[in-house]
Protein backbone atom coordinates (compact mmCIF):
# COMPACT_ATOMS: atom_id res chain seq x y z
CA UNK A 1 0.00 0.00 0.00
CA UNK A 2 2.02 3.61 -0.92
CA UNK A 3 0.63 6.79 0.23
CA UNK A 4 3.01 9.30 1.55
CA UNK A 5 4.01 11.40 4.41
CA UNK A 6 3.98 15.08 6.03
CA UNK A 7 7.64 14.86 6.39
CA UNK A 8 8.61 15.09 2.59
CA UNK A 9 7.52 18.53 2.34
CA UNK A 10 11.30 19.24 3.02
CA UNK A 11 12.11 21.84 0.47
CA UNK A 12 10.79 25.11 -0.83
CA UNK A 13 10.72 26.75 -4.53
CA UNK A 14 12.30 23.36 -6.36
CA UNK A 15 10.78 22.60 -9.88
CA UNK A 16 10.38 19.65 -11.24
CA UNK A 17 8.59 19.13 -14.76
CA UNK A 18 7.08 16.26 -16.20
CA UNK A 19 6.31 15.87 -19.87
CA UNK A 20 4.02 13.30 -21.76
CA UNK A 21 5.01 12.93 -25.60
CA UNK A 22 3.81 10.45 -28.29
CA UNK A 23 6.33 7.84 -30.07
CA UNK A 24 5.82 8.35 -33.74
CA UNK A 25 7.17 7.26 -37.20
CA UNK A 26 8.99 9.66 -39.66
CA UNK A 27 5.63 11.10 -41.09
CA UNK A 28 4.51 11.81 -37.40
CA UNK A 29 2.57 9.00 -37.02
CA UNK A 30 1.78 7.47 -33.98
CA UNK A 31 3.43 3.71 -33.05
CA UNK A 32 4.25 1.50 -30.32
CA UNK A 33 8.13 1.93 -29.70
CA UNK A 34 8.23 1.64 -25.89
CA UNK A 35 9.33 -1.69 -26.19
CA UNK A 36 12.59 -0.76 -27.64
CA UNK A 37 12.92 2.63 -26.29
CA UNK A 38 12.77 1.39 -22.48
CA UNK A 39 12.54 -2.26 -22.00
CA UNK A 40 15.63 -3.40 -24.90
CA UNK A 41 17.74 -0.52 -24.38
CA UNK A 42 19.96 1.37 -22.18
CA UNK A 43 18.70 5.03 -22.25
CA UNK A 44 21.66 8.16 -22.66
CA UNK A 45 22.22 8.92 -19.53
CA UNK A 46 20.70 11.76 -19.07
CA UNK A 47 17.53 9.77 -19.39
CA UNK A 48 18.68 7.27 -16.49
CA UNK A 49 15.76 7.06 -14.29
CA UNK A 50 14.01 9.64 -15.80
CA UNK A 51 11.85 7.87 -18.69
CA UNK A 52 9.04 5.69 -18.09
CA UNK A 53 5.83 5.10 -20.43
CA UNK A 54 2.35 5.62 -19.77
CA UNK A 55 -0.83 3.53 -21.16
CA UNK A 56 -0.43 3.21 -24.58
CA UNK A 57 2.82 1.56 -26.43
CA UNK A 58 2.64 5.09 -28.46
CA UNK A 59 3.62 6.96 -25.30
CA UNK A 60 6.29 8.22 -23.30
CA UNK A 61 6.90 10.25 -20.35
CA UNK A 62 10.67 12.21 -19.04
CA UNK A 63 11.31 13.95 -15.45
CA UNK A 64 13.67 16.61 -15.21
CA UNK A 65 16.09 15.94 -12.51
CA UNK A 66 15.05 18.33 -9.22
CA UNK A 67 15.53 22.17 -10.83
CA UNK A 68 17.31 25.01 -8.04
CA UNK A 69 15.41 27.59 -9.28
CA UNK A 70 13.50 28.89 -12.72
CA UNK A 71 16.83 30.03 -13.89
CA UNK A 72 18.17 26.50 -14.48
CA UNK A 73 14.61 25.01 -16.25
CA UNK A 74 15.61 25.53 -20.22
CA UNK A 75 18.90 24.13 -19.80
CA UNK A 76 17.27 21.15 -17.73
CA UNK A 77 14.82 20.65 -20.22
CA UNK A 78 16.43 20.91 -23.32
CA UNK A 79 19.13 18.29 -21.91
CA UNK A 80 16.09 15.83 -21.29
CA UNK A 81 14.21 16.55 -24.83
CA UNK A 82 17.61 16.51 -26.93
CA UNK A 83 18.52 13.37 -25.43
CA UNK A 84 14.97 11.60 -25.62
CA UNK A 85 14.61 12.81 -29.30
CA UNK A 86 18.37 11.04 -30.23
CA UNK A 87 17.60 8.35 -28.61
CA UNK A 88 14.39 7.77 -30.30
CA UNK A 89 16.21 8.70 -33.61
CA UNK A 90 18.59 5.96 -32.79
CA UNK A 91 15.89 3.27 -32.34
CA UNK A 92 14.25 5.16 -35.91
CA UNK A 93 11.33 6.77 -34.13
CA UNK A 94 10.80 10.35 -33.71
CA UNK A 95 8.70 12.43 -30.68
CA UNK A 96 5.87 14.44 -30.98
CA UNK A 97 3.63 16.55 -28.70
CA UNK A 98 0.04 17.89 -28.56
CA UNK A 99 -2.96 17.11 -25.53
CA UNK A 100 -4.12 14.05 -28.24
CA UNK A 101 -2.45 13.02 -31.79
CA UNK A 102 -4.92 14.25 -33.71
CA UNK A 103 -4.28 10.75 -35.73
CA UNK A 104 -4.40 7.85 -33.15
CA UNK A 105 -7.28 6.31 -33.10
CA UNK A 106 -7.48 4.63 -29.48
CA UNK A 107 -9.37 1.14 -31.06
CA UNK A 108 -5.85 0.72 -33.09
CA UNK A 109 -3.25 1.48 -30.64
CA UNK A 110 -1.81 -0.96 -28.28
CA UNK A 111 -1.83 -0.57 -24.71
CA UNK A 112 1.43 -1.43 -22.50
CA UNK A 113 1.41 -4.85 -20.97
CA UNK A 114 2.78 -3.39 -17.42
CA UNK A 115 0.50 -4.76 -14.47
CA UNK A 116 0.08 -0.88 -13.50
CA UNK A 117 -1.96 0.15 -16.11
CA UNK A 118 -3.00 -3.21 -17.16
CA UNK A 119 -4.95 -3.50 -13.68
CA UNK A 120 -6.31 0.16 -14.53
CA UNK A 121 -7.85 -1.33 -17.56
CA UNK A 122 -9.23 -4.01 -15.73
CA UNK A 123 -10.88 -1.85 -12.50
CA UNK A 124 -11.66 1.28 -15.07
CA UNK A 125 -12.82 -0.16 -18.59
CA UNK A 126 -13.87 1.80 -21.16
CA UNK A 127 -12.62 5.49 -19.81
CA UNK A 128 -9.20 4.14 -19.38
CA UNK A 129 -8.90 2.00 -22.38
CA UNK A 130 -9.50 5.13 -24.76
CA UNK A 131 -7.49 7.43 -23.01
CA UNK A 132 -4.77 8.88 -25.13
CA UNK A 133 -4.28 11.58 -23.43
CA UNK A 134 -1.31 13.38 -23.00
CA UNK A 135 -0.25 16.38 -20.68
CA UNK A 136 2.30 18.44 -18.71
CA UNK A 137 2.95 18.25 -14.86
CA UNK A 138 5.08 20.42 -13.17
CA UNK A 139 6.14 20.09 -9.53
CA UNK A 140 6.71 23.12 -7.36
CA UNK A 141 8.98 22.11 -3.69
CA UNK A 142 6.76 23.34 -0.33
CA UNK A 143 8.25 22.83 2.92
CA UNK A 144 5.36 22.49 5.04
CA UNK A 145 2.85 20.06 4.64
CA UNK A 146 -0.03 22.50 5.56
CA UNK A 147 1.12 24.72 3.49
CA UNK A 148 0.93 22.41 0.18
CA UNK A 149 -2.80 21.94 1.04
CA UNK A 150 -3.52 25.44 1.14
CA UNK A 151 -1.75 26.34 -1.57
CA UNK A 152 -3.38 23.66 -3.83
CA UNK A 153 -6.88 24.81 -2.66
CA UNK A 154 -5.98 28.06 -3.26
CA UNK A 155 -4.46 27.10 -7.06
CA UNK A 156 -8.03 25.59 -8.16
CA UNK A 157 -9.64 28.91 -9.88
CA UNK A 158 -6.31 29.31 -11.36
CA UNK A 159 -6.01 26.31 -13.07
CA UNK A 160 -8.82 27.24 -15.52
CA UNK A 161 -6.89 30.28 -17.38
CA UNK A 162 -3.76 27.92 -17.69
CA UNK A 163 -5.37 25.18 -18.73
CA UNK A 164 -6.75 27.93 -21.76
CA UNK A 165 -3.02 29.30 -22.15
CA UNK A 166 -2.39 25.21 -23.05
CA UNK A 167 -5.31 24.12 -25.11
CA UNK A 168 -3.49 22.49 -27.52
CA UNK A 169 -5.33 19.29 -28.50
CA UNK A 170 -8.63 19.86 -30.75
CA UNK A 171 -8.59 16.61 -32.30
CA UNK A 172 -9.39 13.20 -31.14
CA UNK A 173 -9.91 9.69 -33.41
CA UNK A 174 -9.18 11.95 -36.42
CA UNK A 175 -11.90 14.42 -36.07
CA UNK A 176 -12.43 18.29 -34.78
CA UNK A 177 -14.03 17.80 -31.30
CA UNK A 178 -15.15 21.72 -31.34
CA UNK A 179 -13.17 21.86 -28.44
CA UNK A 180 -10.14 23.69 -27.73
CA UNK A 181 -8.59 21.04 -24.72
CA UNK A 182 -10.41 17.96 -25.30
CA UNK A 183 -7.51 15.79 -24.00
CA UNK A 184 -8.89 17.55 -20.81
CA UNK A 185 -12.41 16.26 -21.37
CA UNK A 186 -11.41 12.43 -22.04
CA UNK A 187 -9.03 12.74 -19.26
CA UNK A 188 -12.29 13.90 -17.05
CA UNK A 189 -13.57 10.50 -18.10
CA UNK A 190 -11.58 8.73 -15.15
CA UNK A 191 -12.21 9.13 -11.67
CA UNK A 192 -10.38 10.80 -9.06
CA UNK A 193 -9.84 13.58 -11.79
CA UNK A 194 -10.91 16.95 -12.69
CA UNK A 195 -10.65 20.17 -9.94
CA UNK A 196 -10.83 18.65 -6.75
CA UNK A 197 -12.55 19.50 -3.85
CA UNK A 198 -11.13 21.57 -0.37
CA UNK A 199 -9.27 19.96 2.07
CA UNK A 200 -8.62 21.53 5.71
CA UNK A 201 -5.62 20.89 6.28
CA UNK A 202 -2.85 17.86 5.55
CA UNK A 203 -4.63 15.81 8.17
CA UNK A 204 -7.70 15.89 5.79
CA UNK A 205 -5.66 15.09 2.65
CA UNK A 206 -3.68 11.87 4.11
CA UNK A 207 -7.12 10.56 5.56
CA UNK A 208 -8.56 11.02 2.17
CA UNK A 209 -5.36 9.02 0.42
CA UNK A 210 -5.24 6.68 2.86
CA UNK A 211 -8.85 5.72 2.87
CA UNK A 212 -8.62 5.53 -1.19
CA UNK A 213 -6.24 3.34 -1.00
CA UNK A 214 -7.19 0.98 1.84
CA UNK A 215 -10.41 0.50 0.25
CA UNK A 216 -9.58 -0.42 -3.00
CA UNK A 217 -10.41 2.53 -4.70
CA UNK A 218 -7.00 3.10 -6.10
CA UNK A 219 -3.76 0.51 -5.88
CA UNK A 220 -1.47 3.98 -4.89
CA UNK A 221 -1.43 7.69 -4.20
CA UNK A 222 -0.34 8.46 -7.47
CA UNK A 223 -3.97 7.21 -9.36
CA UNK A 224 -5.05 10.25 -7.75
CA UNK A 225 -4.97 12.19 -11.26
CA UNK A 226 -6.87 15.70 -9.62
CA UNK A 227 -5.33 19.16 -11.90
CA UNK A 228 -3.50 20.20 -8.82
CA UNK A 229 -2.73 17.50 -5.86
CA UNK A 230 -0.02 17.78 -2.82
CA UNK A 231 2.44 15.67 -4.02
CA UNK A 232 2.77 13.61 -0.88
CA UNK A 233 6.11 11.32 -2.19
CA UNK A 234 7.64 14.50 -3.82
CA UNK A 235 6.75 17.06 -1.21
CA UNK A 236 5.81 19.07 -3.79
CA UNK A 237 2.28 21.18 -5.24
CA UNK A 238 1.68 19.05 -8.41
CA UNK A 239 0.12 21.28 -11.40
CA UNK A 240 -1.57 18.61 -13.78
CA UNK A 241 -3.35 20.78 -15.76
CA UNK A 242 -2.01 21.63 -19.08
CA UNK A 243 -1.55 19.80 -22.78
CA UNK A 244 1.54 18.67 -23.64
CA UNK A 245 3.40 21.39 -25.74
CA UNK A 246 6.10 20.81 -28.48
CA UNK A 247 7.49 24.21 -28.05
CA UNK A 248 9.89 24.27 -24.93
CA UNK A 249 9.64 28.25 -24.44
CA UNK A 250 5.41 27.74 -23.65
CA UNK A 251 6.52 24.97 -21.27
CA UNK A 252 9.33 27.24 -19.49
CA UNK A 253 6.26 30.27 -19.49
CA UNK A 254 4.35 27.79 -17.42
CA UNK A 255 7.09 26.96 -15.31
CA UNK A 256 7.85 30.61 -14.91
CA UNK A 257 4.05 31.69 -13.99
CA UNK A 258 3.53 28.46 -11.38
CA UNK A 259 6.71 28.54 -9.66
CA UNK A 260 6.08 32.57 -9.30
CA UNK A 261 2.38 31.48 -8.37
CA UNK A 262 3.42 29.06 -5.68
CA UNK A 263 5.43 31.48 -4.27
CA UNK A 264 3.11 34.53 -4.06
CA UNK A 265 0.92 32.09 -2.22
CA UNK A 266 3.37 30.79 0.42
CA UNK A 267 3.99 34.20 1.62
CA UNK A 268 -0.30 34.56 1.70
CA UNK A 269 -0.62 31.70 3.84
CA UNK A 270 2.21 32.93 6.15
CA UNK A 271 0.56 36.40 6.42
CA UNK A 272 -2.51 34.14 6.96
CA UNK A 273 -4.31 35.94 4.48
CA UNK A 274 -8.27 34.52 3.77
CA UNK A 275 -9.40 34.78 -0.09
CA UNK A 276 -13.40 34.16 -1.12
CA UNK A 277 -13.32 30.43 -2.40
CA UNK A 278 -15.69 29.66 -5.37
CA UNK A 279 -18.29 26.87 -5.52
CA UNK A 280 -16.45 23.68 -6.93
CA UNK A 281 -19.48 23.83 -9.47
CA UNK A 282 -18.40 27.40 -10.76
CA UNK A 283 -14.77 26.37 -10.40
CA UNK A 284 -16.02 23.58 -13.11
CA UNK A 285 -17.72 25.99 -15.02
CA UNK A 286 -14.45 28.07 -15.18
CA UNK A 287 -12.55 24.82 -16.40
CA UNK A 288 -15.58 23.95 -19.13
CA UNK A 289 -14.98 27.22 -20.29
CA UNK A 290 -11.26 26.84 -20.96
CA UNK A 291 -11.67 23.19 -23.11
CA UNK A 292 -14.29 24.57 -25.00
CA UNK A 293 -13.25 28.34 -26.08
CA UNK A 294 -9.09 28.41 -25.24
CA UNK A 295 -7.60 31.65 -25.62
CA UNK A 296 -11.12 32.78 -25.98
CA UNK A 297 -12.53 32.24 -22.88
CA UNK A 298 -13.84 34.29 -20.28
CA UNK A 299 -13.79 33.06 -16.63
CA UNK A 300 -16.35 34.01 -13.20
CA UNK A 301 -14.59 35.90 -10.99
CA UNK A 302 -12.72 34.90 -7.41
CA UNK A 303 -15.79 36.32 -5.98
CA UNK A 304 -18.57 34.81 -8.27
CA UNK A 305 -19.43 38.36 -9.04
CA UNK A 306 -18.24 39.11 -12.49
CA UNK A 307 -16.49 37.56 -15.43
CA UNK A 308 -12.93 38.28 -16.93
CA UNK A 309 -11.36 37.74 -19.93
CA UNK A 310 -8.00 35.45 -20.51
CA UNK A 311 -5.98 38.83 -22.03
CA UNK A 312 -7.08 40.65 -18.78
CA UNK A 313 -5.95 37.68 -16.04
CA UNK A 314 -3.10 37.10 -18.07
CA UNK A 315 -1.90 41.08 -18.02
CA UNK A 316 -3.39 40.92 -14.40
CA UNK A 317 -0.92 38.01 -13.24
CA UNK A 318 2.08 39.20 -15.55
CA UNK A 319 2.06 42.39 -13.92
CA UNK A 320 1.23 41.13 -10.17
CA UNK A 321 4.14 38.54 -10.44
CA UNK A 322 6.87 39.93 -12.43
CA UNK A 323 6.13 37.64 -15.13
CA UNK A 324 6.32 37.85 -18.80
CA UNK A 325 6.21 34.61 -20.08
CA UNK A 326 2.20 34.04 -20.20
CA UNK A 327 2.10 37.39 -22.41
CA UNK A 328 4.04 35.89 -24.77
CA UNK A 329 2.02 32.67 -25.05
CA UNK A 330 -1.17 34.76 -25.13
CA UNK A 331 -0.45 36.85 -27.93
CA UNK A 332 0.57 33.89 -30.03
CA UNK A 333 -1.67 31.32 -32.10
CA UNK A 334 -2.44 28.91 -29.33
CA UNK A 335 -1.75 24.70 -29.99
CA UNK A 336 -5.84 24.29 -30.82
CA UNK A 337 -5.68 27.44 -33.04
CA UNK A 338 -2.55 26.61 -34.82
CA UNK A 339 -3.54 22.51 -35.58
CA UNK A 340 -6.87 23.41 -36.87
CA UNK A 341 -5.08 26.48 -39.27
CA UNK A 342 -2.64 23.69 -40.34
CA UNK A 343 -5.45 20.84 -40.88
CA UNK A 344 -7.96 23.27 -43.22
CA UNK A 345 -4.86 24.51 -45.03
CA UNK A 346 -2.39 21.68 -45.94
CA UNK A 347 -4.21 18.76 -44.35
CA UNK A 348 -3.45 15.74 -41.44
CA UNK A 349 0.19 14.71 -43.26
CA UNK A 350 1.52 18.01 -42.51
CA UNK A 351 -0.18 18.79 -38.91
CA UNK A 352 1.25 15.28 -37.81
CA UNK A 353 4.44 16.46 -39.02
CA UNK A 354 4.33 19.56 -37.64
CA UNK A 355 3.97 17.98 -33.85
CA UNK A 356 7.42 16.49 -33.90
CA UNK A 357 10.09 17.51 -31.30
Amino acid sequence: METGSADVFSQSGTIGIEEEFFIVNEAGRPVSGIQELIYDSEPPAALQGRLDHELFQFTIETQTPIIESPSEAEAALTTIREALTEHAETHGFRIAAAGLHPAAKWREQEHATKPRYQAQLERIQYPQHRNTTSGLHIHIGVDDADTAVWIANELRWYLPPLLALSANSPYWNGFDTGLASARAKIFENLPNTGIPGYFEDFEAYDQYERRMVEQGSINDRGELWFDVRPHTGHGTVEIRTPDAQSDPDVVLAFVEYIHALVEDLTARYEDNETTPTLRRELLDENKWRAIRHGHEASFITRDGADTIGLADVVEQECDRLGVDGLRAVFDRESGSQRQRRLMETEGMDALCADLRL
